[in-house]
């Protein structure tokens, strides 16, 4: 167990390393990647208009959470890329090397919405985070959570969340 006053350190490092992985991806290995898409798994958002379906690539390795969405240049629609970081911390994410604008969406371990940050900026190394401790972010296309209602305080219906 991690004492209190290492947890936002822990944070910050885990960050630190996603950003150094990441900077380190080539487009080749997001093409390598490409090529595994398509595994997906069902993923549901309940919110005041309804449950909401989705297919996602779920990140569970530090390498798969690195590369994320990195160098594509298209994802389909209601799809998305859901990020399982094992532990519930702060999270802080970037869109260095993605070209697609999107919605990231942080969600709690008990799949509840945290924030929605809405239409990020491709290819910028502005820092976006969770606001509090999270254990997912779900990137969707850019526009989807306003087209479909999706705030803090409405649910996500997947596995990982079951489990905790």
């Amino acid at each position: 167990m991690i004492p209190d006053r290492f947890r936002d350190v822990r944070g910050a490092l885990a960050a630190a390393l996603l950003c150094l992985v990441a900077a380190s991806a080539s487009p080749r290995d997001a093409e390598a990647q490409d090529s595994k898409a398509g595994v997906v798994e069902p993923l549901v958002i309940t919110t005041r208009t309804g449950p909401h379906r989705f297919e996602v690539e779920v990140m569970r390795t530090d390498a798969d959470r690195s590369r994320g969405l990195m160098f594509r240049r298209s994802m389909a629609p209601e799809h998305g890329m859901l990020f399982d970081f094992a532990a519930v911390a702060p999270v802080a994410m970037w869109m260095k090397n993605t070209y697609l604008p999107l919605d990231m969406v942080f969600i709690r371990a008990n799949g509840t919405i945290v924030r929605v940050a809405a239409d990020t900026e491709p290819l910028s190394t502005k820092v976006i985070p969770s606001g509090e401790p999270v254990l997912s972010v779900l990137e969707l296309n850019a526009g989807t959570a306003a087209r479909l209602g999706i705030r803090s305080g409405d649910t996500v219906e997947h596995p990982l969340f079951q489990q905790r």
